[in-house]
């Protein structure tokens, strides 16, 4: 049955397989001219595409949300300093003088120790002597540690 098709259609398929070929090579010449008459239009659009892809994956990796997110808390209290009357109670208990609480004061406003040394006209051994003293006496290891417990134990402003 496929014989006699193939043999009755012989002449149909031969002129049909080389209409076939010959309209293949003229595509091809086609594309081939018009790739010399348009190169450069075609690598600037090569280009182009190379960095729009470019920029999204470099906006996908600048973008990404971090693996952990780490929120923190922290309490703030209100600045009531104008009508501020400290824990005398509390002061006593923890056993500061009044130089300490000075220096706490100064800590609290950001002076550093060789500036709060100037301003109380003592040496700079005097202050470290008195920070180490008030880290003891509030329990704590650092200024800022220092300044957020007293004013939690409302012994500054």
């Amino acid at each position: 049955m496929i014989r006699r098709f193939l043999s009755k259609n012989k002449a149909v398929l031969g002129y049909g397989l080389s209409l076939a070929v010959l309209l293949f090579i003229l595509k091809w010449l086609e594309l081939r001219f018009v790739i010399y008459d348009h190169a450069m239009e075609l690598y600037v659009g090569a280009i182009a595409l190379m960095f729009t892809l470019l920029g999204i994956w470099l906006a996908r990796k600048l973008t990404r949300p971090q693996k952990e997110t780490i929120i923190i808390e922290k309490t703030v209290y209100p600045d009531t300093s104008l009508g501020f009357v400290p824990n005398e109670t509390e002061i006593a208990g923890l056993g500061i003088s009044k130089r300490e609480l000075e220096v706490l004061e100064l800590m609290a406003r950001g002076f550093s120790n060789e500036e709060i040394a100037n301003r109380l006209f003592v040496s700079l051994n005097t202050i470290k002597t008195h920070s180490s003293r008030l880290f003891e006496k509030l329990d704590v290891s650092r200024r800022t540690q220092a300044v957020e417990k007293a004013k939690r134990l409302r012994l500054i402003p």
